[in-house]
């Protein structure tokens, strides 16, 4: 029979639930080192929900204080670093209460099932008092805003904390909350406070929305739009937008001098969220395999019969048809995609690559069930047996047996052609980062090289190694999207490295080890 065999790794209880940070070096300690070219006396930090400290699907008062800007500023007090306010949320229970409509999500936690599984589930421990109604008075240091786009954070946008613009999806609630203004822009805030230093890392969402959608959206560099306005939240952004609405940020932040570090954008397909499933976790016994196999020359012979009925001749129907004449062995196999449903494929299905993704959302109870290869039932098995008998179905069966196969939606998986937009659309960007820090001699962090270092071997810290394995890693949350605190201490430290190359700062590293990843609960439903 099939089996289901992706599950979590046994949890590891050192190390791996939530904790306050430490910092080794006293504040004392101050006077031995240095700012360098830099001024920290005001740090501003600008980005979306990397830069707020959104983690397990929400933003919360401990994932904000665990924010790499946040951890930075710290950092930066030993050298002249003045205060750093946050426009924190109002409990660790994450969701956001917004008039009108249902709340957002809470948090993720650890919980066990009680059959003693692992698995996120949303916190039920206590209910979520932040509203959106309640505006912050400010300014504050973290301009990091959850959703933004590139072009959420330019003058073009004022409005975009207006809360009178979240019924038509024109405003964002976390911006709402701390807005100067209803029609303020994000860059006009963050300059409005003089900063002597920035860091801005944007982008990501520009890409993350198409990848964590399975690839539904329009990739805008093959459209042609430059309307920003009329792109959905499932769409790559395109790359002269991305550049135009960068330059204007940068441009904006540097103004006189101001120094500051851009970050890049990681490779989004090596996140948790599309690396926890594997394609191949088809799990069959011998007997099962063959049954598959012989299925497929089921559809093989059907395919041929049909196409061949419509005067196609018939060595051409059956090479038509041998596509789907997929072999099956005991152990791992790939799951069955839908494709588009074309002349050269008319049954708009193949199996997957070894590159292409499943996503975490992916009801993975549904995978034991046969999405993603057949659904084999009485019936369809009653067909096959007519067929190794030499007879011949009637149209209907021959039908329904197509109709057995269950390949699996866009919207679970990133096929080749979507992992290649994403690719394409991320070099652009940064492409037009590392630019932007050439010409303004602004410090460049390769924060793509590190978080592929996680995803590849991992970090060696204090007492282990931070991997981005889903729940065990350490290195993300359990979203599978955003770094947890010890990945946000990964972050600090390569920026610390990024600046001290570039204005010749010396401050000291954060030990990632003093920082927790994930917060065990049964306080669930």
């Amino acid at each position: 029979m099939m089996k289901n065999n992706i599950k979590y790794l046994a949890i590891l209880a050192l190390g791996l639930v939530a904790c306050e940070p430490e910092f080794d070096n006293p504040i004392e300690d101050a006077g031995t080192y240095s700012s360098g070219e830099a001024d920290f006396s005001t740090y501003v930090a600008l980005g979306n929900s990397l830069t707020a400290g959104f983690a397990d699907g929400a933003l919360y008062i401990t994932g904000q204080e665990n924010s790499y800007p946040n951890i930075l500023s710290k950092q930066f007090a030993f050298a002249g670093g003045g205060d750093f306010t946050q426009p924190l949320m109002d409990d660790n229970t994450g969701g956001l209460l917004i008039p009108g409509t249902d709340p957002l999500s809470n948090r993720l936690v650890l919980a066990f099932d009680a059959q003693g599984n692992p698995g996120p589930k949303p916190f039920a421990g206590a209910a979520p008092t932040t509203s959106v109604a309640n505006v912050l008075t400010g300014p504050f240091n973290n301009m990091g805003v959850p959703g933004a786009r590139v072009y959420h954070l330019v003058s073009a946008a004022a409005g975009y904390g207006n809360i009178a613009g979240l019924a038509t999806g024109q405003a964002n609630p976390y911006f709402v909350r701390f807005a100067s203004s209803p029609t303020a822009a994000i860059i006009d805030d963050a300059v409005a406070q003089n900063p002597t230093f920035f860091s801005l890392w944007i982008g990501n969402n520009d890409i993350l929305g198409y990848a964590t959608s399975g690839g539904v959206g329009e990739d805008h560099n093959v459209t042609g739009n430059l309307m920003a306005g009329t792109y959905s939240g499932d769409d790559i952004t395109n790359n002269m937008v991305f550049a135009g609405a960068y330059n204007e940020l940068v441009t904006k932040l540097a103004a006189g001098g101001t120094k500051g570090v851009l970050l890049n954008l990681p490779d989004v397909t090596s996140i948790p969220f599309f690396t926890t499933v594997p394609n191949n976790a088809l799990v069959l016994d011998a007997a099962t395999a063959a049954s598959l196999t012989g299925f497929f020359q089921a559809v093989t012979g059907i395919v041929t019969a049909q196409v061949a009925g419509t005067g196609v001749p018939l060595a051409q129907a059956q090479a038509l048809a041998s596509q789907y004449a997929i072999t099956f062995s005991a152990g791992a196999n790939r799951f069955l995609i839908k494709t588009e449903v074309t002349p050269t494929n008319p049954l708009g299905f193949r199996q997957m690559t070894e590159q292409e993704l499943l996503l975490l959302t992916i009801d993975r109870g549904a995978l034991a069930q046969g999405y993603g290869s057949v659904m084999l039932t009485p019936e369809v098995l009653q067909v096959l047996g007519i067929l190794q008998a030499g007879g011949t179905p009637t149209a209907a069966q021959g039908a329904m047996v197509i109709a057995a196969i269950s390949a699996i939606d866009d919207k679970d998986a990133l096929d080749s052609g979507e992992l290649d937009a994403i690719s394409t659309a991320r070099t652009s960007f940064n492409a037009t980062i590392a630019g932007l820090a050439a010409a303004n001699n602004l410090a460049l962090y390769d924060a793509a090289s590190d978080l592929a270092q996680v995803a590849d071997g991992g970090i060696a810290i204090n007492g282990g190694v931070v991997t981005s394995q889903f729940v065990t890693g350490g290195g993300f949350s359990l979203d599978g999207v955003h770094p947890s605190p010890r990945g946000h201490a990964i972050v600090t430290n390569g920026i610390l490295e990024a600046i001290k190359e570039t204005y010749g700062v010396n401050l000291p590293a954060v030990d990632p080890s003093d920082f927790g990843t994930i917060t065990l609960s049964n306080e669930v439903n």
